[in-house]
């Protein structure tokens, strides 16, 4: 596979700088950039990165935008390479996923928006080569699937979950698998949510939080346009089968628009967006939601509900004066984005947020409050790399992706790459931009 054989010569500079000033680096900072492959850049989609142990992989679309995942052994730079059967179109929800399970099998699944399930498996333990696809994990609800995610819970089974059906109308499903067997079945008797073909739910989560549950917030859209959501929910879990509201009380599955605990029962066209909604956690463990949605003027603003006495408080946290009107159906640009509060070195609860016209930043939130006290000066450690690395291609953006997997104490990785910004999911005409590199970026752990 003749994927990187000639690599522009500011990356080789680049990477010897970053590995000789490793053992100086400041937390966050890049210590090392390791190309992996050129790749598509007609549009955005997202890539997947899992490390485990000495292991790590990649799975990305190539420059004829077919899957295709990386493989090496660290702290080797050599990467191995398999393609699979599957080409992307322009439709930038069909990201790719993987994961490991417990066996050492590495499980690959993407390229699906309202479509038959496209998943793979090594039938060899961590060897990329061995990759195949498997036509169906249970043969039940399998050919509408959107949104594929893996979990593997600590002391866990691998879990995967996905939509069954579209948006407007849709149910999420969860599969858990045997490893020992090579079986998967479904780990819930009956969908998680259900729009009982009114609506579907767009959910963020399951995260883990210092109590020990799992905590997940959703709302309800009823058709393909994105105004159309509403109804801001939330769950907890043990053990991702039993499902319970904030007092503890269970949840009969699926969990539905009238038996669903609403967190901020904002009405359709109030303002909600499926991709900006967050859990995070103050410095007491109490769980915070973070969204946006239009206020009493019309102007959309950040908000934070958090449970306090065992009830949802809603705080408003931005003061802006402007109004996104963001309406119909494809990947829409975001003009307001509302990251999920966190905690800084030094105890204070931060908050990320960017606005296209108030520009961006991280607020110091007044925890008591959870209003802004003032701004968080976090310096962006990845400017200079981007500069150094990026294509002479204008009107490019870059892209990023975390580490899913379970990376050795002490080392954190990203991938970066560039394309243009999303086209609600429209072909663009030619010429079409030349490739970019991927990159893997080992940063400095905090």
């Amino acid at each position: 596979m003749q994927f990187f054989t000639r690599i522009p010569l500011v990356c080789g500079l680049l990477l010897a700088g970053l590995v000789a000033a490793r053992a100086a680096a400041a937390p966050g900072t890049v210590e090392a950039v390791v190309p992996v492959a050129s790749v598509w850049a007609g549009h955005p989609v997202g890539f997947a990165l899992w490390t485990e142990g000495t292991n790590q992989w990649v799975a990305f679309y190539d420059t004829n935008r077919q899957m295709t995942v990386a493989g090496r052994t660290l702290p080797g730079t050599e990467w191995t390479f398999q393609k699979l059967p599957s080409r992307v179109g322009w439709d930038s929800h069909n990201y790719i996923t993987l994961a490991l399970d417990g066996q050492g099998q590495l499980h690959v699944a993407g390229n699906m928006h309202v479509h038959p399930l496209d998943y793979y498996r090594t039938r060899r333990a961590r060897e990329i080569a061995s990759l195949e696809k498997i036509p169906a994990m249970v043969g039940e609800r399998e050919d509408r699937c959107t949104y594929p995610k893996f979990l593997r819970p600590p002391q866990g089974d691998l879990v995967f979950t996905y939509r069954d059906g579209r948006s407007g109308s849709g149910d999420q499903l969860l599969n858990v698998y045997d490893a020992a067997r090579g079986q998967w079945r479904r780990l819930l008797s009956a969908p998680l949510f259900s729009g009982r073909g009114k609506m579907n739910a767009y959910y963020h989560g399951p995260v883990l939080g210092p109590d020990g549950y799992y905590h997940l917030c959703w709302m309800w859209r009823d058709t393909p346009d994105c105004a159309s959501n509403h109804d801001l929910s939330y769950a907890r879990s043990r053990d991702l089968q039993r499902w319970e509201n904030r007092a503890g009380q269970p949840l009969t599955l699926p969990i539905t628009l009238e038996t669903g605990e609403p967190v901020d029962p904002v009405p359709a066209g109030g303002g909600l967006l499926n991709v900006n909604q967050q859990i995070g956690f103050d410095s007491r463990g109490r769980v915070v939601v973070t969204y946006h949605k239009y206020d009493s003027r019309g102007f959309l603003q950040a908000y934070a509900a958090r449970l306090e006495g065992g009830q949802w408080k809603i705080h408003q946290v931005s003061d802006w004066n402007y109004r996104w009107e963001f309406s119909g159906g494809g990947t829409i640009a975001t003009e307001v984005r509302v990251g999920a509060v966190e905690r800084a070195a030094d105890g204070q609860l931060l908050l990320n947020y960017s606005h296209a016209k108030a520009g961006g930043g991280t607020w110091i939130l007044d925890e008591e409050l959870l209003k802004p006290k003032g701004q968080f000066r976090r310096p962006n450690l990845l400017a200079e790399t981007d500069r150094r690395l990026a294509s002479p291609t204008p009107g490019l953006q870059w892209n990023s992706a975390g580490d899913v997997g379970h990376p050795p104490p002490g080392h954190r990785y990203q991938l970066r790459w560039q394309t243009l910004p999303v086209n609600r999911d429209r072909p663009r005409p030619q010429p079409w931009p030349a490739p970019t590199m991927l990159y893997l970026l080992e940063l400095a752990a905090p």
